[in-house]
């Protein structure tokens, strides 16, 4: 099975998930399920079919999906089994780590938000 997500590569979900997350559920499988589920939100929550028109976005636009989707892909993989990580890391540095990619995630859904909007992001 290869990797089938739009808007992040598996690379890009690997360097957001980091060394420390849990092998056994951070499989191939799990990767593709999270890229769709987080492609499906990052389309719904902009009101924007990013997926339909993605090989016509400007490179700009893409390394937002791709920021956003791969945040989301780990942060599944961190909560598929959090205490994974305790042995590499106290939870309050976890759950920073958490924190900070959910709180990127809000700044990335309100600047892609403006897209269908915005000329700016139209021509980037």
């Amino acid at each position: 099975m290869g990797h089938d997500g739009i808007f992040a590569t598996k690379a890009e979900c690997d360097s957001k998930a980091g060394a420390n997350v849990d092998t056994a559920g951070y499989t191939e499988a799990n990767i593709n399920s999270w890229c769709a589920m987080s492609e499906s939100e990052i389309n719904v929550t902009c009101s924007f079919n990013f997926s339909d028109v993605y090989t016509s976005l400007n490179a700009d636009v893409k390394k937002l999906l791709s920021d956003w989707s791969s945040n989301t892909v780990a942060i599944y993989a961190w909560n598929y089994e959090p205490s994974g990580q305790s042995n590499a890391e106290p939870r309050p540095v976890y759950e920073d780590r958490l924190m900070t990619l959910a709180y990127r995630n809000e700044v990335l859904a309100d600047i892609l938000k403006l897209h269908p909007k915005s000329k700016y992001l139209e021509k980037a």
